[in-house]
């Protein structure tokens, strides 16, 4: 090789450079020039060969083209022989995967055919299931600690998934900001089942003893008084832990083993006498600041890093406010006076508050719940302004209270 040719010129990425096809196409292709260390790149459209740039430049400008044709949608002829081939992959792929679901699917039908049936057998007059969402979950008798049905509640594809795995009796956690409907998602679902709901708040206080028990005098006579752990895999309540991430690590340890398939409980405290799960019971889970969420945990005080091998035993979801549209169908089920367009007015006043509370330009969130209040006191008083004190200023600081009054008169015009 001649000492004045370029040794990098074997390995420059020579060849065609193409996006589009037929009349659409438009092509780069780089070649060797003749001169040392310097490329020859031509440019031309359509099918046909016609060149309408035809230029030379170095390696370096040529690295820098590249780029911007890769930016551009441009690729080399290998590059789009590795599309095919991830795309005849991917079609494999996709029909193995719609055969495994539809087998899974298959399974799943008989097996609850098989427990439909068994359940008829056993109980005559056992209760039929109910559909959430897109999801069947049997039914269970009543009891004083099923929360009551919202009406106006709005079930969306969201909780589908969520729904199947309180059926298949998974541990669920959801996470997202406050307000975002977590807890009240999973009471709903219980609502319409009739499951008994126990409720535990980490606080940062919170102690082992008030999760599993602790003994007692009373009368003059030591007693063990159960936890709120134990009486719900008891007696086959759903437990929910709000705010799991202000949990001490020494709850954490305790929950640990529940949270294995069918996990046990062990009182220490009790002779190390173990709790099993009654096979109605499921244990949630929500948090604020955990997971996908820990990049806003500066903006809850006191949350704590959960540990992925911890986050591993839940299904993990991200709750997060309902998109305006849904929002509307919210608040036209429970108010049916307010019309679409002021609904619509109203769920996008909302989202703005919501995405001010996300960039920190607001210290406190908007839930739907503070909505609705809102919108019933301004269906009672006919004023904007006036049912907005109570409902929202006055539950917050005035410099929130100042950019929220801001954020209504973007959207509503008002007297002052």
């Amino acid at each position: 090789m001649n000492a004045s040719e370029p040794a990098v010129q074997d390995e420059a990425p020579l060849g065609l450079y193409t996006r589009g096809i037929g009349t659409a196409r438009e092509w780069w292709r780089v070649t060797p020039s003749a001169r040392a260390h310097m490329y020859r790149i031509e440019h031309g459209q359509g099918e046909r060969d016609e060149v309408d740039i035809d230029t030379e430049i170095d390696l370096d400008n040529l690295e820098a083209k590249l780029l911007k044709w890769r930016r551009e949608g441009f690729a080399s002829e290998a590059q789009h022989a590795d599309e095919v081939r991830a795309a005849q992959a991917g079609s494999v792929f996709s029909e193995a995967l719609r055969q495994a679901v539809a087998a899974v699917r298959e399974a799943k039908a008989a097996e609850a055919a098989e427990a439909a049936e068994a359940a008829r057998g056993a109980h005559a007059d056992a209760q039929p299931a109910v559909r959430i969402g897109g999801v069947d979950m049997p039914r269970a008798r009543a009891n004083a600690l099923v929360p009551r049905v919202n009406e106006a509640y709005l079930f969306t594809a969201r909780g589908d998934d969520i729904v199947q795995d309180i059926v298949e009796n998974r541990r669920v956690m959801l996470i997202g900001h406050t307000g975002s409907g977590k807890t009240s998602f999973i009471e709903q679902v219980a609502a319409r089942t009739n499951h008994g709901v126990l409720r535990a708040n980490m606080n940062g206080q919170t102690t082992p003893g008030d999760l599993v028990g602790f003994w007692t005098v009373k009368g003059g006579e030591t007693i063990w008084v159960d936890g709120v752990l134990p009486v719900a895999m008891r007696e086959g309540y759903w437990l929910v832990i709000d705010e799991l991430d202000f949990a001490e690590p020494s709850i954490l340890a305790v929950l640990t083993a529940v949270l294995e398939p069918n996990g046990r409980l062990l009182l220490k405290e009790r002779g190390n006498e173990i709790v099993e799960p009654h096979a109605s019971f499921r244990l949630f889970a929500t948090a604020n600041a955990a997971g996908a969420m820990s990049a806003y945990r500066h903006l809850y005080q006191g949350a704590n890093l959960l540990n992925e091998a911890f986050l591993d035993r839940w299904r993990v979801y991200l709750f997060d406010y309902l998109p305006i549209e849904e929002e509307t169908e919210v608040l036209l089920r429970t108010l049916p006076q307010l019309t679409r367009p002021l609904a619509q007015t109203l769920a996008a006043i909302a989202a703005d508050c919501r995405a001010a509370f996300a960039r920190e330009d607001l210290a406190s969130a908007f839930s739907t719940r503070r909505l609705i209040d809102w919108a019933e006191l301004m269906l009672r008083t006919g004023d904007v302004e006036r049912a907005a004190g109570p409902a929202i200023y006055a539950k917050v600081s005035a410099d929130d209270a100042a950019l929220i009054r801001s954020i209504i008169r973007h959207h509503v015009i008002f007297d002052a």
